[in-house]
């Protein structure tokens, strides 16, 4: 098993062990409640990874989520932008 980055929902930015073969996840919430994420790909030339995307975030509204984790990262790392 490989660990997948999750994006969305509560388990935003947590690993996950899955298998190389599911296309869906789903994380316990509270006591009754269960999160679903989709497997999704995301590439960019030839290099590509593999995300799990919850079912309510489109992929356009993922790659907004990572360009904005990766600007605020950017200005807050030590001597970062400001």
């Amino acid at each position: 098993m490989q660990n997948y980055l999750c994006i969305g929902g509560n388990h935003d930015g947590l690993n996950y062990p899955a298998h190389a073969d599911e296309k869906t996840i789903q994380w316990p919430v509270s006591v009754t409640g269960r999160e679903t994420y989709i497997r999704e790909t995301l590439s960019l030339g030839d290099v590509a990874i593999t995300i799990y995307r919850h079912e309510s975030l489109t992929p356009e509204q993922v790659i907004d989520r990572l360009v904005e984790h990766y600007k605020a990262w950017c200005v807050n790392m030590p001597g970062g932008r400001r």
